[in-house]
């Protein structure tokens, strides 16, 4: 198709075309959501951003492919609802008051603002109507209600637990943030401490949660396999051992002990306590050297991967234990670094030859390796540990009445055999721990409680919350500022009316994002949730956010939505029906002579042909990374949209590579994606002359070259629309780039051939639309069209146009292809053999050879066997 020179033609201007649209989208209420009973819904929800200040390219790739999914099914006829909010709790809220002597609150809402309106520089379709911060009091009110629905059901209770407590900070840490055993910003070591918190009873819908992933099958394989494994069930045996030899052992009673491998128990060499386990606090309270070690433990941290990478240490305690199943042998018990309290009953026996901690631990000690599992062709006589544990399969010997039996069948007899002798029994254990959620922070969803001596933790009533955060609070002590206060927790115990204390922790700020997607369903409600418009909108129909999140805030969120169920408050027992995990942005890296990072802004071509920055000095290209702050490869969104437009980046951002793999940022991609939009604004703007008025019928006969392109655009509307669905968009945009390509080759020439073009470029314009909704608002508008694109309904394919009228049919001979022929579609056998013998290829293969068979596949194989 001929361009009208560009001297006669509008230039793009995206910076003044994007607010336009932004503008009457928002004039229009366009996004706007509102139930509608009988109306199909599609619910579309990304995770929603720490208030940092600033968006980064992770937000952009998020927000453009839920963008791209809301429009879409909004153009099918969906009631659609995408919201937007804050997470807006948490630490580095604190660290800025702190740093910059600034209110956490004013740091965060003037974040807020400024975010909020760099997203809506983006082109986003956002019912921003339905906007919230988990820091309103709004927003953390209903939380409040929610934590005491939780207790009046038995899911919220409190206890004392072990810590990583930061010492120079007064708070305690996640294990997250313990590095190399030192707080990760006091640089203080940690310590272990014994608090009083607050927590969830997750614990309680532990099998549910695991049974009901081998149903999610919208879910992300890894996704599932990863929360499986954190919840953690196992199959396998609480077995008693009998104390002696202290007079800890007679108020104690038997040690007890979880195993999943009953199997191995003749293969025992010892039992090992938790550094806090009761009878390990027995016996420290008269041993000094025992409290040490205690203390040397805790040292550690508390989380699983500091205890299994630590050296194996033990202390041997007075006491031996009788083994269950043989009432002579006698086991020595130890203290141990690497027991967690927190798993099983906080107490193992160990079999070394098959277990490798065990094996460590024996080694060091000097402690008996007796394999009990032999394997597969083996010689019982011969085989020995070395170095490595055995922990493979195979068949039970060295161990009485289990000899012979395999791993599988041990394991029931010997379950039945402690049954017998009262001695264990068989169960179910779960890795998943109950969820604490005090922590000793300021900024954060206070805990709607009232210590008194008398009545002990008290509710707040309801006509009290919400239990807000107090203004007039300082950093300048280390440790949390409420506690600090002088008046805020002085309060009267609502039940005796005697002085009290409000609770000074907050909750973790992943329970504020356990609820908020229910939240968003009637965010202006008087109580947390209005069942009707919960149970229209719920569950989200899809979530969309990096994988980062796979575990601990789905899994509580799922946790949040079962609880809801049981209480009679929603219809729905998952949060989230489909899920997708986006892919990181990465970008190369680039460092100056001393080593310093520098920022691909700040990189420039040499005349040498070398890369050097702006005052001259020499540059070194790293590897593609991970955009990250430390070492300097980010991109800044607004400076791209400023330069190129959102629409540019967006195309980019869906363009590059499949969205759940890394894309790399590049210079070039960009301007490639800026290249693209000109050329379609050209192609648009080119035509505008010639086409004939909107609304045109279809001409009675189209032939040629007209429908030629007609089965290209209804075969692009339908591998477009499939694309979506399968959120593969980056195959998407290459078949737009295709029908591009196929219709800047177009030449109308006739009326019926301008219908055609007028058709192929509005069917463009629609199937772009929810990836560069600026630029094909303005083009919709530009072809004729009074309303909104926004609004526009999704083209369908016309079904006859996407059969080919010809197919291309292999020819072999005796089995090796030899050519390929063009036929109509469905021609018969003779039409078939006569065209693949006429072929000048084929006939070089036969070499005069007489056929001996001509075998046809219709439309597409013909095989010649000579």
């Amino acid at each position: 198709m001929p361009e009208r020179p560009h001297a006669q033609m509008s230039r793009y201007n995206a910076k003044e075309i994007e607010v336009k649209w932004q503008s009457a989208w928002s004039n229009a209420d366009c996004f706007r959501a509102e139930e509608a009973p009988g109306r199909e819904k599609y619910y579309v929800l990304e995770m929603f951003p720490y208030p940092s200040g600033r968006i980064h390219m992770g937000h952009v790739r998020n927000y453009t492919i839920g963008d791209v999914i809301a429009r879409y099914k909004r153009a099918r006829g969906f009631n659609v609802l995408h919201p937007m909010g804050w997470d807006a709790f948490g630490l580095p809220a604190e660290n800025a008051a702190m740093e910059r002597k600034i209110h956490p609150a004013k740091w965060t809402y003037d974040n807020i603002a400024a975010m909020r309106d760099q997203l809506k520089s983006m082109g986003l379709s956002l019912d921003w109507s339905r906007e919230f911060a988990t820091c309103d009091p709004e927003y953390y009110a209903q939380q409040q209600r929610l934590f005491l629905e939780f207790m009046a059901h038995d899911l919220v209770y409190r206890k004392e637990t072990w810590v990583n407590w930061d010492p120079v900070d007064h708070t305690v840490l996640a294990n997250e943030q313990v590095i190399d055993g030192k707080g990760w910003r006091s640089g203080a070591p940690v310590e272990r401490r014994n608090l009083p918190g607050w927590f969830f009873k997750i614990t309680a819908f532990a099998e549910e949660l695991l049974d009901e992933l081998q149903r999610m099958e919208r879910w992300p394989e890894k996704v599932r396999l990863m929360q499986a494994n954190w919840i953690g069930r196992s199959e396998g045996a609480r077995v008693f051992f009998p104390l002696e030899g202290a007079p800890a052992a007679e108020t104690h009673g038997p040690l007890e002990v979880f195993t999943t491998r009953p199997d191995t128990l003749f293969g025992a060499s010892f039992c090992a306590l938790s550094p806090h386990h009761p009878l390990t606090a027995a016996l420290a309270a008269t041993d000094p050297d025992l409290r040490a070690f205690v203390a040397e433990c805790d040292r550690l941290g508390t989380s699983e991967e500091a205890i299994e990478t630590a050296e194996k240490r033990g202390y041997k305690t007075p006491l031996t234990a009788r083994h269950p199943l043989n009432a002579d042998r006698r086991l020595p018990v130890y203290v141990a670094n690497f027991v967690l309290m927190d798993y099983g009953t906080g107490s193992i026996f160990g079999c070394p030859a098959h277990d490798q901690r065990d094996l460590d631990f024996a080694r060091k000690y000097d402690l008996s390796v007796t394999p009990v599992v032999l394997p597969p062709d083996a010689d019982p006589a011969a085989f020995a540990i070395g170095d490595e544990a055995y922990v493979g399969d195979g068949s039970i010997y060295n161990s009485e009445f289990l000899n012979g039996l395999s791993v599988p069948d041990a394991k029931r007899r010997v379950v039945e055999r402690l049954a017998e002798l009262t001695a264990g029994r068989g169960t179910v254990q779960f890795r998943l721990r109950d969820w604490g959620v005090s922590r000793q922070r300021y900024w954060g969803c206070p805990i709607p409680v009232i210590h008194c001596a008398a009545c002990g933790p008290v509710p707040v009533p309801d006509e009290q919350l919400p239990v807000t955060l107090p203004e007039d609070v300082g950093f300048d002590t280390p440790g949390n500022p409420l506690a600090h206060h002088p008046t805020w927790k002085q309060v009267d115990c609502p039940r005796c009316g005697a002085a009290a204390e409000r609770d000074t922790d907050t909750m973790d700020t992943f329970v504020d994002s356990s609820w908020y997607f229910a939240r968003f369903c009637s965010p202006r409600a008087e109580q947390p949730l209005d069942s009707a418009a919960s149970n229209y909108w719920l569950p989200v129909d899809q979530y969309i956010g990096g994988v980062e999140h796979a575990v601990l805030h789905l899994l509580y969120a799922r946790f949040f939505t079962r609880a809801l169920q049981r209480f009679g408050t929603v219809e729905a027992a998952e949060p989230f029906a489909g899920l997708f995990t986006q892919g990181m942005i990465t970008h190369a890296t680039y460092r100056a002579e001393d080593g310093a990072w520098i920022e691909p802004s700040e990189v420039a071509q040499a005349e040498t042909g070398g890369l050097k920055t702006g005052d001259g000095r020499a540059v070194t290209q790293g590897r593609v990374e991970k955009m990250s702050k430390s070492k300097r490869n980010t991109v800044d969104p607004a400076t791209i949209i400023e330069t190129y437009g959102a629409d540019t980046a967006r195309w980019f951002m869906l363009s590059d590579s499949p969205p759940e793999r890394e894309m790399e940022w590049t210079d070039a991609g960009i301007e490639g994606a800026w290249r693209f939009v000109n050329r379609l604004w050209r192609l648009v703007e080119s035509a505008l002359d010639n086409l004939p008025p909107q609304g045109t019928p279809r001409p009675a006969v189209i032939e040629g070259p007209a429908l030629d392109l007609r089965r290209q655009v209804h075969k692009a509307v339908a591998g477009v629309t499939h694309d979506i669905e399968a959120f593969h968009f980056n195959k998407a945009v290459a078949r737009l780039y295709e029908l591009t390509n196929g219709l800047s080759g177009y030449d109308a020439r006739d009326a019926a051939g301008l219908w055609v073009l007028r058709e192929a470029l509005e069917m463009l314009v629609r199937l772009t639309g929810p990836m560069m909704p600026h630029l094909t608002e303005e083009l919709w508008q530009r072809l004729g069209h009074t309303g909104l694109l926004a609004d526009a309904v999704w083209p369908d394919a016309e079904r006859d146009l996407l059969i080919e009228e010809s197919v291309v049919l292999a020819v072999q001979v005796n089995g090796k292809k030899r050519a390929t022929i063009e036929l109509p579609r469905d021609a018969d056998k003779q039409a078939a053999e006569e065209a693949a013998l006429a072929d000048p290829a084929v006939q070089r293969a036969l070499q005069g050879h007489a056929l001996r068979k001509v075998i046809v596949v219709p439309n597409r194989i013909v095989n010649l066997v000579i």
